[in-house]
Protein backbone atom coordinates (compact mmCIF):
# COMPACT_ATOMS: atom_id res chain seq x y z
CA UNK A 1 0.00 0.00 0.00
CA UNK A 2 1.21 3.48 -0.80
CA UNK A 3 2.15 5.75 2.07
CA UNK A 4 2.37 9.51 1.54
CA UNK A 5 3.42 11.83 4.33
CA UNK A 6 4.19 15.56 4.06
CA UNK A 7 3.95 17.21 7.46
CA UNK A 8 5.33 20.00 9.61
CA UNK A 9 5.20 20.09 13.38
CA UNK A 10 6.83 22.34 15.99
CA UNK A 11 7.43 20.90 19.45
CA UNK A 12 9.22 23.53 21.51
CA UNK A 13 12.58 24.16 19.87
CA UNK A 14 12.27 21.03 17.69
CA UNK A 15 10.77 21.30 14.19
CA UNK A 16 9.65 18.37 12.07
CA UNK A 17 9.54 19.05 8.33
CA UNK A 18 9.30 15.62 6.72
CA UNK A 19 8.40 14.14 3.35
CA UNK A 20 8.09 10.35 3.00
CA UNK A 21 6.54 8.55 0.04
CA UNK A 22 6.80 4.82 -0.61
CA UNK A 23 5.01 1.83 -2.14
CA UNK A 24 7.10 -0.68 -0.21
CA UNK A 25 5.61 -2.56 2.74
CA UNK A 26 8.90 -3.25 4.58
CA UNK A 27 10.19 0.23 5.33
CA UNK A 28 12.85 1.38 7.79
CA UNK A 29 13.18 4.83 9.35
CA UNK A 30 16.78 5.32 10.47
CA UNK A 31 18.48 8.05 12.42
CA UNK A 32 20.03 9.07 15.76
CA UNK A 33 18.10 9.78 18.94
CA UNK A 34 15.98 12.96 18.95
CA UNK A 35 16.01 13.33 15.16
CA UNK A 36 12.22 13.00 14.86
CA UNK A 37 11.60 9.30 14.26
CA UNK A 38 9.15 8.88 17.14
CA UNK A 39 7.37 12.09 16.13
CA UNK A 40 6.74 10.50 12.73
CA UNK A 41 5.21 7.53 14.57
CA UNK A 42 2.97 9.88 16.54
CA UNK A 43 1.66 11.78 13.53
CA UNK A 44 1.06 8.57 11.53
CA UNK A 45 -0.83 6.92 14.39
CA UNK A 46 -2.90 10.06 14.97
CA UNK A 47 -1.44 10.71 18.42
CA UNK A 48 0.33 13.96 17.46
CA UNK A 49 -1.58 16.44 15.24
CA UNK A 50 0.67 18.06 12.61
CA UNK A 51 0.63 21.84 12.31
CA UNK A 52 0.19 21.48 8.57
CA UNK A 53 0.48 18.93 5.79
CA UNK A 54 -1.16 15.76 4.55
CA UNK A 55 -0.99 12.02 5.33
CA UNK A 56 -2.50 9.32 3.11
CA UNK A 57 -2.25 5.54 3.31
CA UNK A 58 -3.72 2.97 0.96
CA UNK A 59 -5.58 5.64 -0.97
CA UNK A 60 -7.30 7.06 2.13
CA UNK A 61 -6.50 10.53 3.42
CA UNK A 62 -5.81 10.31 7.15
CA UNK A 63 -4.88 13.95 7.69
CA UNK A 64 -5.19 17.08 5.59
CA UNK A 65 -5.00 20.41 7.35
CA UNK A 66 -6.43 22.41 4.44
CA UNK A 67 -9.32 19.98 3.86
CA UNK A 68 -10.10 19.73 7.58
CA UNK A 69 -9.51 15.95 7.67
CA UNK A 70 -8.09 14.31 10.81
CA UNK A 71 -9.10 10.65 11.12
CA UNK A 72 -9.02 9.68 14.82
CA UNK A 73 -6.44 7.06 15.94
CA UNK A 74 -8.96 4.25 16.47
CA UNK A 75 -10.20 4.56 12.88
CA UNK A 76 -6.78 4.68 11.26
CA UNK A 77 -6.13 1.00 12.13
CA UNK A 78 -2.40 1.68 12.54
CA UNK A 79 -0.95 -0.29 15.46
CA UNK A 80 2.14 0.75 17.41
CA UNK A 81 4.65 -1.61 19.06
CA UNK A 82 7.20 0.35 21.07
CA UNK A 83 10.33 -0.34 23.10
CA UNK A 84 8.15 -0.83 26.17
CA UNK A 85 5.31 -3.25 25.32
CA UNK A 86 2.74 -1.69 27.74
CA UNK A 87 0.95 -4.96 28.43
CA UNK A 88 -1.87 -5.11 30.99
CA UNK A 89 -0.31 -6.46 34.20
CA UNK A 90 -3.64 -7.69 35.62
CA UNK A 91 -4.28 -9.93 32.58
CA UNK A 92 -2.54 -13.13 31.53
CA UNK A 93 -1.00 -13.50 28.06
CA UNK A 94 -4.13 -14.93 26.44
CA UNK A 95 -6.34 -12.09 27.66
CA UNK A 96 -3.73 -9.52 26.60
CA UNK A 97 -3.84 -11.02 23.12
CA UNK A 98 -7.62 -11.18 23.04
CA UNK A 99 -7.80 -7.52 24.05
CA UNK A 100 -6.30 -6.71 20.67
CA UNK A 101 -8.88 -8.91 18.92
CA UNK A 102 -11.78 -7.37 20.84
CA UNK A 103 -10.55 -3.89 19.88
CA UNK A 104 -10.69 -4.73 16.18
CA UNK A 105 -13.28 -2.70 14.33
CA UNK A 106 -15.70 -4.41 11.98
CA UNK A 107 -13.96 -3.20 8.82
CA UNK A 108 -10.75 -4.66 7.51
CA UNK A 109 -8.99 -7.96 7.81
CA UNK A 110 -9.45 -10.30 10.77
CA UNK A 111 -6.32 -12.31 11.66
CA UNK A 112 -7.19 -15.59 13.46
CA UNK A 113 -5.96 -16.15 17.01
CA UNK A 114 -4.38 -19.61 16.63
CA UNK A 115 -2.04 -18.81 13.70
CA UNK A 116 -0.71 -15.74 15.57
CA UNK A 117 -0.02 -17.88 18.65
CA UNK A 118 1.70 -20.49 16.48
CA UNK A 119 3.95 -18.11 14.52
CA UNK A 120 5.02 -16.23 17.64
CA UNK A 121 5.35 -19.47 19.67
CA UNK A 122 3.14 -18.20 22.48
CA UNK A 123 1.22 -21.43 23.18
CA UNK A 124 3.13 -22.31 26.34
CA UNK A 125 2.75 -18.74 27.67
CA UNK A 126 -1.01 -18.21 27.35
CA UNK A 127 -1.78 -18.73 31.04
CA UNK A 128 1.26 -16.80 32.29
CA UNK A 129 0.99 -13.38 33.93
CA UNK A 130 2.91 -10.47 32.42
CA UNK A 131 5.34 -10.09 35.35
CA UNK A 132 6.62 -13.61 34.69
CA UNK A 133 7.59 -12.88 31.07
CA UNK A 134 11.08 -12.10 29.81
CA UNK A 135 11.72 -8.98 27.76
CA UNK A 136 11.64 -10.93 24.51
CA UNK A 137 8.43 -12.72 25.47
CA UNK A 138 6.76 -9.40 26.25
CA UNK A 139 7.67 -8.06 22.82
CA UNK A 140 6.22 -11.15 21.15
CA UNK A 141 2.96 -10.74 23.09
CA UNK A 142 2.81 -7.04 22.20
CA UNK A 143 3.31 -7.89 18.52
CA UNK A 144 0.62 -10.58 18.70
CA UNK A 145 -1.83 -8.16 20.34
CA UNK A 146 -1.12 -5.58 17.61
CA UNK A 147 -1.71 -8.17 14.85
CA UNK A 148 -4.99 -9.36 16.34
CA UNK A 149 -6.34 -5.81 16.26
CA UNK A 150 -6.51 -6.17 12.45
CA UNK A 151 -4.18 -3.29 11.52
CA UNK A 152 -3.52 -2.01 8.05
CA UNK A 153 0.00 -1.13 9.18
CA UNK A 154 2.21 -1.68 12.22
CA UNK A 155 4.66 0.96 13.45
CA UNK A 156 7.61 -0.64 15.25
CA UNK A 157 9.13 2.14 17.34
CA UNK A 158 12.59 0.97 18.49
CA UNK A 159 11.16 -2.40 19.67
CA UNK A 160 14.62 -3.98 20.02
CA UNK A 161 16.59 -1.14 21.59
CA UNK A 162 16.17 -2.39 25.16
CA UNK A 163 17.43 -5.90 24.37
CA UNK A 164 20.99 -7.22 24.31
CA UNK A 165 22.30 -8.71 21.05
CA UNK A 166 21.65 -12.42 21.81
CA UNK A 167 18.03 -11.70 22.75
CA UNK A 168 17.63 -9.25 19.88
CA UNK A 169 18.71 -11.90 17.37
CA UNK A 170 16.20 -14.33 18.86
CA UNK A 171 13.38 -11.82 18.40
CA UNK A 172 14.22 -10.77 14.82
CA UNK A 173 13.20 -14.14 13.27
CA UNK A 174 9.79 -13.81 14.95
CA UNK A 175 9.39 -10.36 13.40
CA UNK A 176 10.45 -11.58 9.96
CA UNK A 177 8.22 -14.67 10.06
CA UNK A 178 5.25 -12.69 11.35
CA UNK A 179 5.26 -10.11 8.57
CA UNK A 180 5.96 -12.70 5.88
CA UNK A 181 3.07 -14.87 7.12
CA UNK A 182 0.41 -12.21 7.66
CA UNK A 183 1.56 -9.69 5.02
CA UNK A 184 0.97 -6.62 7.16
CA UNK A 185 2.97 -3.54 6.06
CA UNK A 186 5.29 -2.10 8.66
CA UNK A 187 7.44 0.94 9.34
CA UNK A 188 10.43 -0.07 11.47
CA UNK A 189 12.12 2.69 13.46
CA UNK A 190 15.68 2.23 14.71
CA UNK A 191 19.12 3.81 15.04
CA UNK A 192 20.80 0.45 14.28
CA UNK A 193 22.15 -0.18 10.79
CA UNK A 194 22.21 -3.93 11.45
CA UNK A 195 18.51 -3.95 12.37
CA UNK A 196 17.74 -2.03 9.17
CA UNK A 197 19.63 -4.63 7.14
CA UNK A 198 17.85 -7.56 8.77
CA UNK A 199 14.29 -6.25 8.62
CA UNK A 200 13.82 -3.54 5.95
CA UNK A 201 13.77 -3.40 2.17
CA UNK A 202 13.87 0.39 1.87
CA UNK A 203 15.35 2.83 4.38
CA UNK A 204 14.62 6.52 4.94
CA UNK A 205 17.29 8.37 6.91
CA UNK A 206 16.34 11.24 9.23
CA UNK A 207 18.46 14.12 10.49
CA UNK A 208 17.26 17.09 12.54
CA UNK A 209 13.58 16.61 11.77
CA UNK A 210 14.03 16.02 8.03
CA UNK A 211 14.18 12.92 5.86
CA UNK A 212 17.44 13.36 3.97
CA UNK A 213 17.84 10.11 2.05
CA UNK A 214 16.05 7.05 0.69
CA UNK A 215 18.19 4.00 -0.03
CA UNK A 216 18.56 0.23 0.25
CA UNK A 217 19.77 -1.19 3.58
CA UNK A 218 23.03 -2.57 2.18
CA UNK A 219 23.93 0.74 0.57
CA UNK A 220 23.29 2.44 3.91
CA UNK A 221 25.63 -0.01 5.65
CA UNK A 222 28.42 0.47 3.11
CA UNK A 223 28.26 4.26 3.25
CA UNK A 224 28.35 4.27 7.05
CA UNK A 225 31.49 2.17 7.34
CA UNK A 226 34.05 3.87 9.54
CA UNK A 227 31.58 6.39 11.00
CA UNK A 228 31.68 5.08 14.55
CA UNK A 229 29.39 2.11 14.07
CA UNK A 230 32.24 -0.42 14.16
CA UNK A 231 33.66 -2.58 11.34
CA UNK A 232 31.45 -3.65 8.47
CA UNK A 233 29.78 -7.05 8.84
CA UNK A 234 28.90 -9.16 5.81
CA UNK A 235 25.50 -10.87 6.06
CA UNK A 236 24.92 -14.13 4.20
CA UNK A 237 21.56 -15.89 3.92
CA UNK A 238 22.24 -19.57 3.25
CA UNK A 239 20.19 -22.77 3.21
CA UNK A 240 20.22 -26.50 2.44
CA UNK A 241 23.83 -27.42 3.22
CA UNK A 242 25.46 -30.78 2.73
CA UNK A 243 27.88 -32.20 5.26
CA UNK A 244 31.58 -32.80 4.63
CA UNK A 245 34.26 -33.53 7.21
CA UNK A 246 32.14 -32.08 10.00
CA UNK A 247 31.47 -28.82 8.12
CA UNK A 248 28.31 -27.43 6.53
CA UNK A 249 28.85 -26.81 2.80
CA UNK A 250 26.55 -24.13 1.42
CA UNK A 251 26.01 -23.05 -2.14
CA UNK A 252 26.74 -19.32 -2.43
CA UNK A 253 26.28 -17.93 -5.92
CA UNK A 254 28.71 -19.79 -8.19
CA UNK A 255 30.88 -20.94 -5.28
CA UNK A 256 30.62 -23.07 -2.15
CA UNK A 257 31.30 -22.00 1.43
CA UNK A 258 32.52 -24.36 4.15
CA UNK A 259 31.18 -23.23 7.53
CA UNK A 260 31.69 -24.66 11.01
CA UNK A 261 27.98 -25.06 11.82
CA UNK A 262 25.44 -27.72 12.72
CA UNK A 263 22.69 -25.83 10.86
CA UNK A 264 19.88 -27.81 9.25
CA UNK A 265 18.18 -27.29 5.87
CA UNK A 266 16.24 -24.12 6.78
CA UNK A 267 17.61 -20.73 5.78
CA UNK A 268 20.15 -19.33 8.22
CA UNK A 269 21.68 -15.90 8.46
CA UNK A 270 25.43 -15.81 9.10
CA UNK A 271 27.59 -12.81 9.82
CA UNK A 272 31.16 -12.55 8.57
CA UNK A 273 33.29 -9.69 9.94
CA UNK A 274 35.07 -7.76 7.21
CA UNK A 275 38.34 -8.08 9.15
CA UNK A 276 38.16 -11.90 9.00
CA UNK A 277 38.74 -11.98 5.24
CA UNK A 278 42.39 -12.43 4.20
CA UNK A 279 43.31 -11.02 0.77
CA UNK A 280 46.00 -12.44 -1.54
CA UNK A 281 47.14 -11.18 -4.94
CA UNK A 282 47.95 -14.66 -6.27
CA UNK A 283 46.75 -18.21 -5.68
CA UNK A 284 48.52 -19.39 -2.52
CA UNK A 285 48.78 -23.01 -3.63
CA UNK A 286 48.01 -24.23 -0.11
CA UNK A 287 46.20 -22.42 2.68
CA UNK A 288 44.70 -23.54 6.00
CA UNK A 289 41.48 -21.58 5.46
CA UNK A 290 38.72 -23.82 4.10
CA UNK A 291 37.39 -21.13 1.74
CA UNK A 292 39.44 -19.61 -1.07
CA UNK A 293 37.39 -17.42 -3.39
CA UNK A 294 38.55 -15.76 -6.63
CA UNK A 295 37.22 -12.20 -6.63
CA UNK A 296 37.44 -8.89 -8.40
CA UNK A 297 38.01 -5.59 -6.61
CA UNK A 298 35.13 -3.23 -7.35
CA UNK A 299 35.69 -0.26 -5.03
CA UNK A 300 37.88 0.98 -2.21
CA UNK A 301 36.46 2.84 0.79
CA UNK A 302 38.63 5.17 2.86
CA UNK A 303 38.20 4.27 6.54
CA UNK A 304 41.01 6.38 7.94
CA UNK A 305 43.86 4.05 8.93
CA UNK A 306 42.04 1.16 7.27
CA UNK A 307 40.57 0.48 3.85
CA UNK A 308 37.31 -1.24 2.97
CA UNK A 309 37.74 -3.43 -0.11
CA UNK A 310 34.48 -4.14 -1.97
CA UNK A 311 34.72 -7.47 -3.80
CA UNK A 312 32.55 -9.18 -6.39
CA UNK A 313 32.81 -12.96 -6.06
CA UNK A 314 30.89 -14.14 -9.07
CA UNK A 315 27.34 -12.86 -8.54
CA UNK A 316 27.86 -12.25 -4.83
CA UNK A 317 29.52 -9.42 -2.92
CA UNK A 318 31.81 -9.21 0.09
CA UNK A 319 33.59 -6.39 1.85
CA UNK A 320 37.01 -7.00 3.39
CA UNK A 321 38.80 -4.57 5.67
CA UNK A 322 42.60 -4.23 5.82
CA UNK A 323 45.13 -1.66 6.98
CA UNK A 324 45.74 1.09 4.38
CA UNK A 325 49.44 0.16 4.34
CA UNK A 326 48.48 -3.43 3.49
CA UNK A 327 46.30 -2.22 0.61
CA UNK A 328 49.23 -0.18 -0.75
CA UNK A 329 51.69 -3.07 -0.42
CA UNK A 330 49.36 -5.45 -2.24
CA UNK A 331 48.64 -2.73 -4.85
CA UNK A 332 44.92 -3.27 -4.42
CA UNK A 333 43.05 -1.18 -6.99
CA UNK A 334 39.60 -1.39 -8.60
CA UNK A 335 39.54 -3.93 -11.42
CA UNK A 336 42.27 -6.28 -10.23
CA UNK A 337 41.75 -9.98 -9.50
CA UNK A 338 42.37 -11.14 -5.95
CA UNK A 339 41.77 -14.14 -3.72
CA UNK A 340 39.78 -14.00 -0.50
CA UNK A 341 40.63 -16.63 2.12
CA UNK A 342 38.11 -17.25 4.92
CA UNK A 343 38.30 -19.72 7.78
CA UNK A 344 35.29 -21.97 8.31
CA UNK A 345 35.16 -20.75 11.92
CA UNK A 346 34.96 -17.07 10.90
CA UNK A 347 31.22 -17.29 10.20
CA UNK A 348 28.82 -16.72 13.11
CA UNK A 349 25.27 -18.01 12.95
CA UNK A 350 22.87 -15.20 13.90
CA UNK A 351 19.56 -17.06 13.53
Amino acid sequence: MRLELRVRKSLGAFRLDAVLETDDDRVGLFGPSACGKSTIVGVLAGLIPPDEGRIAFGGETLFDRHAGIDVPPERRRIAVVSQRPHLFPHLDVKRNLLYGKHRRRGEGRSIPFDPVVEVLELGSLLDRRVHRLSGGERQRVALGRALLSGPRMILLDEPLSGLDDPLKYRIIPYLRNTFETFEVPFLFISHSVMEMRLLSRRVFTMENGRIVEETEPEDLAVRRMGTGGGPYTNLLRLSCPRRRDGLAIYRWGDAELAIASDAGPREKVFELPSGSIILMRGHPGAVSARNLLPCRVERLHDLGSRAGIELSCGKERLIAEVMRETARELEILPGISIYAAIKASAFREMF
